[in-house]
């Protein structure tokens, strides 16, 4: 049966592969080659986002970040905090207006009466009243105050104001405790009481796990479970969010001025008139603030709009700016990707939108589809290459190479070349004279059968001769010898540099798997790179080119090598700096020392055999008089290429030095 498949035209709405592991490691290859830090790599793609095979932007937590800072500049422009106050004044003032009423209403209904002692005693205890109105202090908390000891005469201006009176209580407390948000729908005297025993309770524990003894904490919450909506499964939990609420509340203080805190402060003083309330809630607080200092408690909100937030809007206020902290402050110190899964997506969702959810959804996920694609692994806590990883940047640098290069010579670069040579190709063909004796006996035994026919015994001539072919192998041993030197960063060098690198290891492991292929770097020193190490060189940050050094390691890694023997540098200057007595040596404008010492190692390595070819990528007159000397002493040869033309002038150079050996051959 034949599979049947079914097009249609695209209409946005279909979703495609937007995301794979090979293209997350392109995106952030020139990175990790330039600096030579996975870790560091992955931190900036989290931090500066990318675009998906989609071309759809993923946000990364630098724009995130910066929504954050709007979403929080928005609010502290909108609300001004004398708000709080003119609310609770204005109604104030209409429940003294309605008493006032209710007075005169009163007085009225005695004149109607006709009893004139009742009417006496009524102008009397409304005079009174009135004068104890007027004589109400003008500072909120001292209004408050006075009202909850005056005797209303007004019955529903006495009730307008124990409502209200109730409602502030229940205000403040949320904008202290917004965790206990159901716990605090009723406020009756039942209700309080069980609220200061939960308080005396929490602070118990608090002491408890002060002195090193275990709390009760699931005894507490089958107790007082009913005050805590989020269900908090642990202590600590529990704890975090009393003391981010109370420090958002603290915060809050902090903005204001020292009038508006004075008065909220008094007011708080008038409501919770319950001493032992307010001994708890202080007790707290100095708890939490001990057990959590981080959580800000000294720092200030800068409102500065024009929006009144009136005293039942503040605990979703401070809520909001509380979230917009907690994950900013998460978004900040997330340093991998693995981090960000613990970030609530819903939370990111409410602040941000959809869009920066799903990249951030996106985000968490880079190190698990690196991982599981084989291409990444955690070692001690870090992120490292794997060889698959290695070998897929290497193979990237050479197909990137190769799209502009030798477009009807690329591919696997195979050389035609059968003869007398020593591995089988599994080929065969009839035998002539001067051809190796490989002779393939079953093939041979069938070619005089087929002639002769059946029957014993087979007898066997010159023409029924048929052998096997061999494949001319040349071997060539490779020491790349790459300037790290800070000139290669400073002049943006350093990255193309690093790519031939990865390239050319790429190219002779897949396709010259006999050749062999060594590493050296040099700046003020050299050292031997590991081809499992190359993409985490980087750049000297001492000055010093030391050629002298890294011929030195060269030649000792080729001097246990076979076939042809050849040195490739990749440098932007003269040599500066030279070993002598174990120590290096930089001078600039290069010493004659340096010069002489540097063309000695040139003379060993061309006593030795090994040819060195220079690809220069600066055209200054000192190092071309010095290549130049080089060269008449080697023999090798120098080319005077560009970054971007680096790779075309190496790769070439490789592939027609590995054709002149098989035709030589």
């Amino acid at each position: 049966m034949t599979s049947r498949f079914r097009y249609s035209r695209w209409d946005g709405t279909q979703v495609g592969f937007d995301l794979d592991a090979d293209a997350l490691l392109e995106e952030m290859t020139d990175d990790l080659l330039y600096h030579g830090d996975l870790n560091a790599a992955l931190r900036r793609m989290l931090q500066q986002g990318f675009q998906d095979r989609e071309g759809r932007d993923v946000q990364g937590m630098r724009e995130m970040l910066e929504k954050l800072r709007e979403r929080r500049r928005e609010q502290l422009d909108r609300y001004d905090l004398g708000g709080v106050y003119e609310e609770i004044a204005q109604r104030l003032d209409e429940i003294v207006d309605r008493e006032r009423e209710g007075i005169d209403r009163r007085l009225d209904e005695a004149r109607a009466s006709g009893d004139h002692r009742r009417e006496e005693l009524l102008e009397e205890l409304a005079q009174q009243r009135r004068e104890q109105l007027e004589q109400l202090p003008p500072d909120l908390a001292g209004r408050v105050s006075e009202l909850q000891q005056y005797d209303w005469m007004d019955d529903t201006a006495r009730q307008n104001f124990e409502e209200l009176m109730e409602e502030l209580k229940k205000q403040l407390l949320d904008s202290m405790f917004n965790q206990l948000s159901q716990g605090l729908s009723e406020m009756s005297p039942e209700q309080m009481q069980r609220m200061k025993d939960m308080l005396g309770e929490l602070n118990h524990m608090l002491e408890q796990r002060e002195r090193g003894e275990e709390p009760d904490f699931e005894g507490f919450m089958a107790r007082f479970g009913d005050f805590f909506p989020e269900n908090p499964q642990t202590l600590d939990e529990l704890l975090e969010q009393m003391a981010r609420s109370m420090a958002q509340m603290q915060q809050l203080l902090n903005s204001m001025s020292p009038e508006q805190r004075a008065q909220l402060q008094e007011m708080a003083n008038a409501l919770l008139d319950d001493m032992d309330l307010r001994w708890q809630v202080d007790q707290l607080g100095q708890n939490l603030r001990s057990a959590f200092p981080q959580m800000g408690w000294g720092q200030r909100q800068q409102f500065r709009g024009d929006e009144p937030m009136p005293l039942n809007q503040m605990s979703s206020v401070l809520d909001q700016l509380g979230d917009i902290d907690s994950l900013e402050h998460m978004l900040r110190n997330a340093t991998n990707p693995g981090q960000l899964a613990e970030v609530d997506i819903d939370q990111v969702r409410d602040l941000l939108g959809d869009d920066a959810a799903k990249s951030l959804e996106k985000l968490s996920e880079l190190a698990k589809m690196l991982e599981e694609a084989g291409l990444i692994e955690q070692r001690e806590g870090r992120m490292e290459l794997t060889p698959k990883g290695i070998r897929r940047i290497g193979q990237r640098a050479l197909g990137d190479l190769f799209k502009r290069l030798l477009q009807d010579r690329s591919g696997k670069h195979e050389i035609e070349r059968s003869g007398a040579g020593h591995e089988r190709s599994d080929e065969h063909k009839p035998y002539e004279f001067g051809d190796p004796f490989h002779l393939d006996v079953g093939r041979t035994i069938r070619n005089a059968i087929t002639r002769q026919g059946g029957g014993t015994p087979v007898h066997i001539r010159p023409e029924d001769f048929e052998i096997e072919r061999t494949e001319q192998i040349t071997n060539t041993s490779t020491v790349l010898m790459l300037d790290v030197s800070l000139s290669m960063e400073m002049r943006g060098r350093f990255l193309a540099a690093k790519k031939v690198a990865m390239a050319l290891h790429a190219l002779i492991s897949s396709q010259f798997p006999r050749d062999y292929l060594g590493m050296v770097s040099f700046g003020r020193v050299a050292r031997e790179v590991k081809p499992e190490r190359l993409p985490e060189a980087t750049w000297d940050f001492e000055w010093g080119t030391n050629m002298q050094h890294a011929m030195m390691l060269a030649r000792k890694l080729l001097a246990r090598q076979s076939g042809r023997k050849q040195i490739i540098m990749i440098t932007d200057g003269e040599p500066t700096a030279h070993i002598e007595n174990g120590d290096a040596w930089f001078d600039y404008p290069p010493s004659p020392r340096t010069i002489e010492m540097t063309l000695r190692e040139v003379q060993r390595c061309t006593k030795d055999g090994i040819r060195i070819n220079t690809f220069m990528l600066e055209d200054n007159y000192y190092l071309r008089e010095f290549v130049e000397r080089m060269m008449k002493m080697n023999r090798g040869r120098a080319f005077y290429t560009t970054p971007e033309t680096l790779g075309d002038y190496v790769l070439v150079d490789f592939l027609d030095q590995k054709r002149s050996e098989r035709r030589a051959g």
